[in-house]
């Protein structure tokens, strides 16, 4: 008996779900299957299964040792992948989503780069500022922008992500700047729909932390819509800096209460608990972990700005 074989039998039939299915995805006859699935639990000493004609369960022994050949099978074919993606150049599609803005700003140009260097990479991408579920839907990964919940996700740090509270110069004109975080009531506010609530969260230099509810003229789920709301006039923001970082850097935008720290949180690269992540995959990941390290383009020379973590 090959144990290794055996093993992939035995996997193939709990997942298919029964004999016949599993000898229709190994193209094997169902009197081959059950041969193997004997000589196996022959050997071990076991009952991996219990069957009846009309369905199968694992036992306890045969759970744990399902668990293990997961394992022991997808060490083996990501070893093997690997050995083979150093003779070969990085093939395969990958399935992405990713936030509308930050995905066309600053994940599109990254992509470019990363298809240069590897031209058999193929991408599906989603850009959409919903929260999608990865298993459900068949994503590969998603970049995703907050504070993360628990969850059986597997999350990479990508970059921080500084939120900056400003207005137009004509609006300021007209209206005033405002002087504390409080202010902002009685100012006309664009609000990122996305966000929980219409309560602004901060934290000033010494650490202390607050929350100011603001009154909302528009709401809307696209950070752009936001950012040339305000810079028509119609309303103070607060937004990422890789949203509005060169809309300051030309003066349209200008940032205020810079004295305080405004909803400071992370990117991540997201994607579901397996081993055998894929070359590709890994390879992209780690692509963009290095490419948007250390200080990010959109938060470099913003003016009137002292960005911290």
């Amino acid at each position: 008996m090959n144990r290794f074989d055996a093993m992939g039998v035995f996997v193939a039939v709990v997942e298919a779900g029964s004999l016949s299915a599993a000898a229709d995805r190994l193209n094997l006859a169902k009197s081959a299957v059950s041969r193997r699935m004997a000589e196996l639990e022959n050997h071990l000493g076991v009952q991996l299964l219990t069957r009846t004609t009309r369905k199968q369960a694992l036992t306890d022994t045969g759970r744990a040792y399902y668990q293990q050949c997961q394992r022991i099978l997808n060490d083996v074919a990501e070893l093997e992948s690997s050995i083979a993606q150093q003779t070969s150049a990085l093939k395969g599609r990958l399935r992405i989503a990713v936030p509308l803005t930050f995905g066309i700003y600053h994940l599109t140009p990254a992509i470019n780069d990363f298809v240069i260097r590897h031209p058999g990479i193929e991408f599906d991408l989603d850009f959409n500022d919903r929260l999608v579920d990865l298993v459900h839907e068949g994503f590969d990964m998603s970049l995703r922008i907050g504070k993360l919940e628990n969850s059986s996700m597997i999350a990479r740090r990508l970059a921080p992500i500084h939120h900056v509270v400003c207005a137009s110069p004509a609006y300021l004109q007209k209206f005033g700047k405002p002087g504390h975080p409080h202010d902002l009531r009685r100012h006309r506010v664009l609000h990122y729909s996305n966000l929980p609530d219409a309560s602004w969260r901060y934290r000033r230099r010494d650490g202390a932390e607050g929350a100011v509810t603001v009154a909302v003229r528009t709401l809307a789920n696209n950070g752009d819509f936001i950012r040339c709301a305000g810079i028509a006039g119609h309303g103070i923001l607060m937004l990422p800096t890789f949203v509005v970082h060169q809309s300051l850097r030309d003066g349209s935008l200008v940032p205020l209460l810079t004295d305080y720290i405004w909803r400071g949180v992370q990117a991540y690269a997201v994607y579901p608990p397996t081993r055998h992540l894929s070359v590709r995959m890994r390879a992209f990941i780690d692509f963009l972990v290095q490419r948007f390290s250390g200080v990010p383009e959109w938060d470099r020379n913003l003016p009137g700005l002292s960005l911290q973590v």
